[in-house]
């Protein structure tokens, strides 16, 4: 049978077509021709057997519609609940792809902080790993070290994303002395949120913005050694991931902090002498020439003091080698502040003698230098098992270019000139 879009309909189609209109039409007629019973009677039975027929199969195909529906409830609840879990999945996964790339960048954090034994490197390298790979480069990362004799922090390395940032709190903040105090960690979302602090007196001491930050301690064998911290102008800026990382770094940074200030004191130990603190004679020595050099080339003057103390052998004999050792670190003192506002270097340069170099001073310079250096010595009073006491010194003095050519000549002049004073009568200054 033809159907309005010119297409034969299929074969099952058109014999249900058939079956309706014997059933519903040619069925109804032969009932009111040939049945006895009165044919509306017939007729009415035969539309409510259909109705009844017709019913059933509603209520049995709303059943099915209705199961079917079920079905497919149950299986967009789990789509929905697969969809959510797979969602999940791939936020953990992501997020362990990232704690899987930061600690596999603790492997080169440690690798760079022990290249170098340096301090000020070292630091260097912590601040910037740690603004780069949790900061990402955004925001401030400052760096304090703890003084070793005024226990205050102070602020060694500062990375900042604004080079024009100024940061006021050298000695650190109210969120900097919370980690001194605690010793421990510290991450902040929201800080006008976090009830821990006083923000009223954070204004007063640095006017930049803060919304949020994360610090942790430098922390080796019970001793602190400082803390690394990062802070933001915005909210949320870090999470706990951001704060366990960064206490790993500074774990590792601690070992490579404190590993650094012992190869430094090491190094001031090889250069400075361990009573005075004043250069060896060696390193003096080498300094010397690469300053003589630097004059040479530069057309400068260049004078050399050396003095000796009068009669120190006395003093060791009446008050005890302790007391001798005293008036040592009390020449050196005397000899260091007053050299402070000078370019100079100062030397132990044996048991009681001292050697100064001055670059820029000329002789006659030196020479009145020199005596008031004198003078200032022997009015100092120092205490001698309860004695008081006063210590003089005999001073030689040399120029270059005046009285030498090279740095060995100006030993031996300047040598003479002390060998000179002494043998006038010590308590005196010679210039050759």
């Amino acid at each position: 049978m033809p159907n309005p879009s010119g297409k034969v309909l299929p074969l099952k189609i058109t014999g249900y077509i058939i079956s309706l209109l014997l059933f519903y039409f040619i069925l109804p007629i032969y009932l009111l021709k040939f049945c006895a019973t009165p044919r509306f009677v017939s007729l009415g039975l035969f539309y409510l057997s259909n109705l009844i027929i017709i019913y059933c199969l509603y209520r049995k195909n709303s059943a099915r519609n209705y199961s079917f529906d079920s079905l497919i409830q149950d299986v967009q609840e789990r789509f929905n609940l697969l969809r959510v879990e797979y969602a999940k999945e791939r936020q953990n996964n992501a997020a362990l792809k990232e704690k899987n790339r930061r600690y596999q960048s603790l492997k080169s954090v440690l690798e760079k902080i022990n290249q170098d034994l340096d301090l000020d490197n070292v630091a260097d390298t912590l601040a910037a790993e740690v603004f780069s790979l949790i900061g990402d480069n955004k925001g401030l990362c400052l760096l304090y070290l703890v003084d070793n004799q005024t226990q205050k922090l102070n602020l060694f390395k500062a990375k900042k994303d604004d080079p024009t940032l100024v940061v006021k709190s050298k000695e650190g903040d109210i969120f900097d002395h919370w980690v001194l105090r605690h010793a421990g960690p510290l991450l902040i979302e929201d800080i006008k949120n976090d009830f821990r602090f006083d923000l009223e007196k954070l204004k007063t001491q640095d006017s930049r913005p803060i919304s949020s930050l994360i610090s942790a301690p430098f922390i080796s064998e019970n001793k602190f050694l400082g803390l690394i911290r990062l802070d933001n102008k915005s909210t949320h800026s870090y999470s706990q991931d951001d704060l366990r990382f960064l206490a790993s770094i500074s774990d590792l940074g601690a070992l490579a902090l404190e590993n650094s200030e012992l190869y430094q004191k090491t190094q001031d130990l090889a250069i400075h002498d361990a009573l005075t603190s004043l250069y060896t004679k060696g390193y003096f020595a080498q300094r010397l020439r690469e300053e003589f050099k630097r004059c040479t080339r530069q057309v400068m003057p260049l004078s050399m003091l050396m003095l000796d103390i009068d009669l120190f052998k006395n003093y060791n004999d009446q008050f005890g080698h302790t007391a001798g050792d005293i008036v040592l670190k009390e020449i050196s003192r005397i000899i260091r502040e007053s050299l402070s506002n000078f370019n100079a270097m100062i030397s132990r340069f044996g048991g009681e003698e001292f050697c100064a170099v001055i670059t820029g001073m000329d002789k006659n310079s030196a020479c009145s230098f020199a005596d008031s250096l004198r003078a200032d010595i022997e009015k100092e009073k120092i205490i001698l098992r309860r004695v008081e006491s006063h210590v003089t010194v005999s001073i030689g003095v040399a120029s270059f270019p005046v009285d030498a050519t090279d740095e060995d000549e100006l030993i031996q002049r300047t040598d003479k000139a002390l060998y000179k004073a002494k043998q006038k009568g010590r308590n005196r200054v010679c210039c050759i």
